[in-house]
C-alpha cells in the first residue's frame, strides 16, 4: 500500500526521469511545455528526477518557468540519488571520497589528467575532472566548452570512440577499485562506486509501496548512465531520444 503522503494521487505509481536528453536538451533548460506537462502529470502520479549532475546544475535546468526542482517534484535525486529529497525535505546522503579515500583517489585523478594531457583531439577547453559529492565526472574536451563545441565533440567521439577507449583503460588500470564507469551526455563519463549508478535512487523509494515504478531515459544502452535503472527488475523502463518523445509517451500513457 502506498504511503499516506501520496494518497491523493489517483494512480499509485512513481514516474522517474533522467534529466539531460529526457526532460531537457543536454545542459539546457526544460521548455515551458515540459514543465506544464510535469505539473499535470503530478496530479495523477508521483514524480521524480534522477540526474547524474549535482543539484545546482539540475536546478538550472528544471527550476525554470516558475518551477522549483526540489519542491515541484515529489522526489529529487541529484548525483544518482546520493543527494536526495522527498517532498522538499533532504534524505541521508553519501560521498565518493568517503568511500574511496584520499590514498586511492590521488593516483586515479593523476592518471586521468596525464591521459587527457596526452590525448590528441581537435580542441580542449577546461575542467577535465569535476569532483562531485558522489562521483567524479571526466571530460576529455573539458566541461567549460560551449554548446556548439559539445555538439562537435559528440560527433567526433561517435567516429573515434575517445570516451569508450578512455573508459577501457581506466577499467583495466583500476580494476581493484570497485568503480563503475558510465558514459553519459555529450562530452563526459561518470566514475562512481559499484551500485552507485541511478539504481541507488531506488533505495529511497522501494519502501513506499508503489504499484509500479516507471523510468524514462535516453542513455539506456549498455554502458550508458541510464542502463542499470532502465533494466532493473523494480522498474518499467522507457527509452526516449529527446524531450519531445518523452512528452508524447507521457500523454499517451497517462492521458494528460
Amino acid at each position: 500500500m502506498v504511503s499516506s503522503e501520496f494518497a491523493d494521487r489517483p494512480l499509485k505509481k512513481l514516474v522517474l526521469f533522467d534529466v539531460d536528453g529526457t526532460l531537457s536538451l543536454a545542459r539546457q533548460a526544460a521548455s515551458p511545455e515540459m514543465i506544464q506537462l510535469l505539473k499535470n502529470l503530478r496530479k495523477k502520479v508521483v514524480i521524480g528526477f534522477v540526474g547524474g549532475s549535482d543539484l545546482v546544475k539540475i536546478s538550472e535546468q528544471l527550476s525554470v518557468h516558475g518551477c522549483n526542482a526540489v519542491e515541484d517534484f515529489d522526489f529529487a535525486f541529484a548525483e544518482n540519488g546520493l543527494t536526495a529529497y522527498k517532498l522538499g525535505k533532504s534524505l541521508p546522503s553519501q560521498t565518493f571520497i568517503k568511500f574511496l579515500g584520499e590514498e586511492k583517489y590521488k593516483p586515479l585523478v593523476n592518471f586521468i589528467l596525464h591521459y587527457v594531457a596526452d590525448l590528441d583531439i581537435p580542441i580542449k577547453r577546461g575542467t577535465f575532472v569535476e569532483f562531485r559529492n558522489g562521483m567524479i565526472n571526466v571530460s576529455p574536451l573539458g566541461r567549460n566548452a560551449t554548446i556548439a563545441e559539445r555538439n562537435e565533440f559528440e560527433a567526433y567521439d561517435k567516429i573515434h570512440g575517445i570516451r569508450a577507449a578512455f573508459v577501457k583503460v581506466l577499467q583495466e588500470k583500476f580494476a581493484d577499485y570497485g568503480l563503475t564507469f558510465a558514459i553519459g551526455g555529450k562530452i563526459s563519463f561518470d566514475v562512481f562506486p559499484h551500485g552507485w549508478d541511478k539504481t541507488y535512487a531506488l533505495k529511497h523509494v522501494e519502501q513506499e509501496g508503489f504499484e509500479e515504478i516507471h523510468f524514462f531515459g535516453d542513455k539506456t544502452y549498455e554502458g550508458g548512465n541510464d542502463y542499470e535503472i532502465f533494466t532493473d527488475p523494480r522498474t518499467i523502463g522507457h527509452s526516449v531520444s529527446n524531450p519531445e518523445e518523452t512528452a508524447k509517451l507521457l500523454k499517451e500513457m497517462f492521458q494528460i
